[in-house]
């Protein structure tokens, strides 16, 4: 089907059927060319390849990631090597040893959680992290705990890291925090960025969203963005001089100045070979038709052959039973099955010894699907001989 498209990972990886896409996503080939197109710009034009990636590399890639996520105003997206960048950008937009209440999930990435964890050990940031199990309650459980008092900050993700559950209706959720307050509104979008289809129109002009192309944009690391409401006039004090590119708004004497779109909060000089990269990636799946849509009907027929294969082994751990997987919610690029730590350790690494690469978080053991995997190739036939790990 796909696999045409992958072939250097796969060649490096001959006999592994790989299962932790959604913790690294195997490159599309052209991001090799695309590599080597950086290097051969960068040579060629040296210091002048800034015009190249200011005056077109990055505002195409910008149109790409509007057009997949509905978004009105690609000037509004800004890039960072991580998002963690980012996070820090928006936490420095409030007033530092100031009351700061942030309301936020118990799912959240590593690097978001132990931010605000070192954040909340100071007495003026208050946390309250909202349980997201149930999955089908939380939205109302958020907007309690956000109207319950005055809050600076809302962040939770579009699909959770360590379940691959997502928010079933993020344009009304948005909204609805919207009526209840004026904070900040930020999704990580990390994993539904080309995962599920998207449509962000709605609420553009309300949220900071971020993703990047580690996962399932398929460009691999430092190529992360954020798309930032247009008309925002924050002025972080964590800032670079990138922020000073393009239009530039109004500024009092003395004060410094910030770009009056998206720009105004990127950092400072970057490798730019992850724009390239995703750059690549954006135009290869246009050209082979490959939207969100076909890419995650794709994916459901791999997750179906995927289960059928459970359902007649009857794994005594990976079973439907031990899937986190409730009806009615979004579902990712990947399934997560919870059970005890002990055993999901032993099951990875005994399944990684018969080839099969995973990924696991505690109590959970993922396994994502991809483009580069084909149905009646899928063999979990090892897992007959595992059923006492």
């Amino acid at each position: 089907m796909y696999q045409h498209l992958y072939q250097g990972f796969l060649q490096a990886n001959p006999g592994v059927q790989h299962f932790a896409c959604h913790s690294h996503h195997y490159w599309p080939d052209v991001t090799r060319d695309a590599m080597l197109a950086y290097w051969d710009d960068s040579a060629r034009l040296v210091d002048d390849k800034w015009e190249l990636v200011f005056g077109e590399k990055m505002p195409a890639v910008q149109r790409h990631i509007a057009r997949i996520l509905r978004l009105p105003e690609p000037g509004q997206i800004v890039f960072a090597p991580n998002t963690h960048e980012f996070v820090m950008r928006l936490l420095s937009c409030f007033q530092p040893g100031q009351p700061l209440r942030v309301v936020t999930t118990d799912s959240e990435f590593h690097s978001f959680t132990r931010q605000i964890n070192r954040l909340n050990e100071y007495a003026e940031v208050e946390l309250v992290r909202v349980p997201s199990e149930p999955f089908a309650s939380l939205p109302e459980r958020l907007c309690a705990a956000v109207a319950a008092a005055n809050t600076d900050l809302v962040f939770f993700s579009q699909v959770f890291f360590n379940s691959g559950v997502g928010i079933a209706d993020l344009t009304g959720l948005v909204q609805r925090l919207d009526q209840l307050t004026d904070a900040m509104i930020v999704v990580d979008g990390y994993h539904g960025f080309m995962a599920i289809p998207t449509d962000l129109s709605a609420i553009a002009e309300r949220i900071f969203y971020l993703a990047g192309s580690y996962k399932y944009a398929q460009g691999g690391e430092g190529g992360c963005f954020m798309a930032v409401p247009a008309g925002c006039l924050l002025r972080p004090y964590y800032t670079g001089w990138f922020a000073e590119f393009g239009e530039l708004s109004q500024a009092k004497a003395g004060e410094v100045q910030y770009a009056s779109n998206g720009q105004r909060f990127a950092g400072a000089t970057m490798d730019c070979s992850a724009l390239y990269r995703v750059l690549s990636v954006f135009e290869l799946f246009q050209r082979e038709g490959l939207t969100v849509e076909v890419t995650q009907a794709y994916i459901r027929q791999l997750q179906q052959k995927f289960l059928q294969q459970l359902e007649q082994l009857q794994h005594p751990l990976l079973n439907r039973q031990h899937l986190l997987a409730p009806d009615g919610q979004v579902q990712g690029q990947f399934l997560t099955f919870r059970f005890a730590a002990d055993k999901v350790a032993a099951l990875a690494d005994a399944l990684k010894q018969r080839g099969i690469h995973t990924d696991y978080r505690g109590d959970r053991l993922r396994f994502g699907f991809a483009l580069y995997q084909r149905p009646e190739q899928l063999d979990l036939s090892c897992l007959a001989e595992l059923r006492h790990v």
